[in-house]
């Protein structure tokens, strides 16, 4: 397998492709002002402290101070003071808190304090801090203020207690010329479930190097200062995305390029010599059609290249997926067409999940197959292809109802959720009602507005195809209605409203 990576930079948007096989499969989309501030690290000013409220307001350099909570400001426990808490330490094995102390003997007007965004500003209300900081990395969380090894939960617990070890044994073998022997915990995500120790040590020296380079312009650069950003979206393409199938990272900025090799030299020399600036006439995006693509991929709708096709239908419990034969015909039996038209769905559907970032529950409705060869066949089929994926699944077997069971990580927003917003005419539903429904609705609704009040005339206001409908078909309706209220209907078509959208204006 041959992996590409395209990315299209603009100042407004930076949108990263990753091409298989010149197959566009997976498709990430970052836009500047859509972009946070959690996972930020500032050198801060302490403006005020209110023991009151047991909070203290740090200028950061936004346009509003930023609020800090007493529950926020980490210390270091003794361990004698450990060994006190002990009993009221919560599940997962973290080390229990020490007793907080009152935040105006910890922190004072003036002060200069490093923290860390953990939310962002919110309508009147500034962003949300902590002093303790932490720096995510592909497979680890490093936190340059404690130092214990903690592993996410969702590992199974005998791999949990292996990957624990793995980490404190590197953590000592860490060699010492290279800068790398400071103090500090990790927390192991689920990603490096199936890491190696070559893995694993190349995210430790990156988290490492990362806290170097952030305390050392804690010390240069006066308070209030930026000392680290949240990766972007490129950064992270050349961290998270790069491995051993990578062939090349293509990228149509001259000055992105420039500042995305500086920092894979800093802290991925391996990934820089597979950086390339694309020069081409064509857009980069053009190579391999993947606007075309990532159109289709905002429809229900997947045709198969059989004739199948997939209909894919996104909501806010979980995600289907239906399979239909559709113009596949077969050669053989009608055994075997089902069965090749589920091979090829396969396909499609592992594609589908990581191009259209889908996560959650996925429910797969296959076209029922008689025989359980088939059935395992087209089950590993799927698996096989969904090991590609970087995102974490989990696939089941087969239900009596014939349905396949999955889950996928959520990470980010889907790409559809990204990029689109509920229609404005049928708020979402996919279906708007029949302009003879929407007739009808208004006709009772005259009647209805008749009984409580008695004006001169009733203007009837809407979309212009209703207004067709009333003056065609429906003119003996409207000229009874009329006639049993006593009253005329006057009737004005609005090119702006929508087909369910009417207004009835007594006059």
């Amino acid at each position: 397998m041959q992996q590409d990576i395209l990315i299209n930079w603009s100042p407004q948007e930076t949108r990263a492709a990753v091409v298989e096989n010149g197959v566009v499969q997976e498709m990430h989309i970052e836009r500047e002002l859509q972009r946070g501030r959690v996972g930020n690290i500032y050198l801060g000013k302490v403006v005020r402290v209110l023991p009151g409220m047991q909070s203290a307001f740090i200028d950061i350099g936004l346009e509003r101070a930023a609020f800090l909570h007493v529950a926020d400001v980490w210390q270091r426990s003794s361990p004698r003071e450990r060994q006190a808490a002990a009993p009221a330490a919560g599940p997962g094995g973290r080390e229990p808190a020490a007793p907080q102390r009152p935040i105006e003997k910890q922190i004072f007007e003036g002060q200069t304090l490093m923290v860390q965004v953990i939310k962002d500003p919110l309508g009147t209300k500034g962003a949300r801090l902590s002093t303790q900081i932490s720096i995510a990395g592909r497979l680890m969380v490093y936190l340059p203020q404690d130092d214990a090894v903690g592993v996410s939960q969702k590992i199974p617990s005998p791999q949990r207690e292996e990957l624990r070890e793995r980490v404190q044994r590197l953590m000592a073998g860490m060699p010492a010329e290279e800068g790398l022997n400071q103090p500090g915990g990790y927390i192991v995500r689920t990603n490096a479930e199936d890491a190696t120790d070559a893995e694993l040590e190349q995210d430790m020296r990156y988290l490492r190097k990362a806290c170097a380079r952030i305390r050392q312009a804690a010390q240069r650069q006066p308070a209030p200062s930026l000392l680290h950003q949240d990766l972007s979206l490129m950064q992270r393409v050349l961290r998270d995305m790069v491995d051993e199938h990578t062939h090349r990272i293509r990228i149509d900025s001259r000055e992105q390029f420039d500042a995305l090799r500086e920092f894979g030299l800093t802290f991925m020399p391996d990934a820089v010599q597979k950086l390339e600036h694309y020069r081409g006439e064509r857009p980069i995006f053009d190579l391999y059609a993947i606007d075309e693509e990532v159109a289709r991929a905002l429809g229900r709708r997947v045709d198969l290249k059989s004739g199948g096709y997939l209909v894919i239908d996104q909501t806010e419990a979980l995600t289907t997926i239906d399979v239909n034969t559709g113009g596949y015909v077969g050669t053989r039996n009608f055994d075997e067409t089902i069965f090749k038209t589920n091979l090829e769905a396969a396909h499609a559907i592992a594609r589908q999940l990581r191009l259209r970032n889908l996560g959650g529950i996925v429910i797969v409705d296959f076209i029922d197959m008689t025989r359980p060869d088939h059935q395992a066949e087209v089950l590993g089929e799927l698996r096989k292809q969904l090991q590609r994926d970087r995102i974490k699944t989990m696939v089941g077997d087969f239900s009596p109802l014939g349905l396949v069971e999955m889950t996928r990580k959520r990470t980010r927003e889907s790409l559809e959720r990204m990029l689109c917003e509920p229609c404005p005419a049928c708020q979402g539903r996919g279906s708007v009602k029949t302009t003879r429904s929407v007739v009808y609705d208004i006709l009772r609704e005259v009647l209805r507005e008749a009984r409580q009040f008695s004006p001169r005339e009733f203007r009837v206001i809407a979309a212009p195809q209703v207004i067709d409908l009333f003056l065609e078909e429906e003119s003996q309706h409207l000229a009874g209605l009329s006639a049993f209220i006593g009253k005329p209907i006057s009737l004005q078509a609005e090119t702006g409203f929508t087909q369910e959208q009417y207004d009835i204006v007594l006059m």
